[in-house]
């Protein structure tokens, strides 16, 4: 029993570890590569109250391919770990886009699944901004739908009603890049909830994924839009109607 301790113990030290070592090297390349000049006007166009260190997108992809490269992610467990001591420990912003980087690993393939769901989850309540939600909804939370649809499309509806703005904007646009596989009638309940809101994010969510399904059926799109011509908001019909 004392060994079986010990060893358990040792395991949970060593995983402490691990991501103190991993939350460090992240930290020190994004500093290498910053533009600190950068930093405020990154901040400002995002209205972020969390402060950039200066990277731009394409700096930050490269950056995470070379911290990834020797990465091991054998459990599940491991990874959320990972991904959740990154995002809550996050200082800057793009500390956090590494962390949803992670989660799209390729040697993550196998924990996509409804599993997923409560990691999602916490990044898209926390994270409460289109840059954090809407990357996480349409290719992390969209593919769990497609390979888990039952279930998933029982917590979609449900997130369609949630009184959290951002788990309704996911409800809307996870199938953004569903093309042909769309379920219609989720997309329709989904959007019917929101229909008669105000809040610009919702609005331009429902107008946004009108106007990906309208690259697979426009046609539909256009007798969508006319049968709710009288409920749908501005936005969401002339972001529906921009491709057509």
């Amino acid at each position: 029993m004392a060994r079986s301790l010990e060893t358990k113990s040792a395991g949970k030290i060593l995983k402490r570890s691990i991501n103190s070592a991993f939350l460090s090297r992240v930290r020190a390349e994004l500093q290498r590569i910053a533009d600190p000049r950068k930093a405020p006007f990154m901040q400002a166009y995002m209205k972020s109250a969390m402060p950039y260190h200066g990277v731009p997108a394409p700096a930050l992809r490269v950056a995470c391919k070379q911290l990834f490269l020797e990465i091991d992610l054998p459990t599940h467990e491991l990874w959320t770990k990972l991904v959740l001591d990154l995002w809550r420990a996050a200082e800057y912003r793009e500390e956090r886009y590494v962390a949803i980087a992670l989660t799209g690993h390729k040697r993550a393939a196998a924990f996509q699944t409804t599993a997923a769901m409560p990691l999602y989850e916490e990044i898209i309540v926390t994270g409460a901004w289109w840059d954090f939600v809407d990357d996480v909804a349409s290719h992390r939370v969209g593919p769990i739908l497609r390979d888990f649809p039952a279930p998933m499309r029982k917590k979609m509806l449900a997130w369609s009603k949630s009184d959290n703005l951002w788990k309704r904007r996911t409800s809307i646009i996870c199938q953004l890049g569903s093309k042909q596989d769309t379920d219609l009638d989720l997309l329709y309940a989904c959007v019917e909830l929101s229909l008669d809101s105000k809040e610009f994010f919702l609005q331009k969510a429902i107008g946004w994924a009108l106007r990906q399904y309208a690259w697979t059926n426009p046609a539909e799109v256009k007798r969508y839009v006319k049968r709710n011509a009288s409920r749908l908001s501005p936005l969401s019909r002339r972001e529906a109607l921009k491709n057509l």
